[in-house]
């Protein structure tokens, strides 16, 4: 009776990581937001995007994890080029930078960028003149602002 219900758990166990890895509940990705203290463009962000993040596909593949800028160093990531400007929102995926998205150019750009960049995922290994590209081109989504209080 005993090994019968060992069988059972074990059984149910394996089935569960199984579902887990199947169904995106072990996360291989995460999307990483470097924000400052006072910072309007992280406080706009957090109005008009946080709440429905974590409930979207993209949150569920790429869940947030918010850093301050100030400890972007101690962050254990392998980041293309420093991070300077709050908020930047950088894909991880294995400790390593995918991609990026510098500063909030507003919700609309921001999830088309986001898509761009969890595309990424799906293509392999990026080169870093990819990802400065990247991180360029967000820089053009939005009009100069004074956004970036370091």
């Amino acid at each position: 009776m005993f090994v019968a219900m060992r069988n059972r758990v074990l059984g149910a166990a394996v089935a569960l990581v199984a579902s887990l890895l199947q169904f995106g509940g072990v996360h291989a990705a995460e999307l990483y937001m470097f924000e400052s203290r006072g910072c309007p463009w992280c406080v706009r962000w957090h109005a008009e995007i946080g709440p429905a993040y974590p409930k979207t596909s993209e949150g569920r593949r790429a869940p947030l994890r918010r850093l301050d800028l100030g400890h972007a160093s101690s962050a254990g990531v392998a980041l293309a080029v420093p991070v300077t400007v709050a908020p930047t929102f950088v894909l991880v995926e294995s400790g390593k930078e995918i991609g990026r998205i510098t500063g909030y150019p507003g919700p609309d750009f921001f999830w088309g960028l986001l898509a761009e960049l969890l595309a990424k995922l799906d293509t392999g290994p990026q080169r870093a003149g990819e990802l400065q590209r990247f991180g360029d081109l967000s820089w053009q989504c939005r009009r100069p602002s004074p956004f970036a209080i370091l």
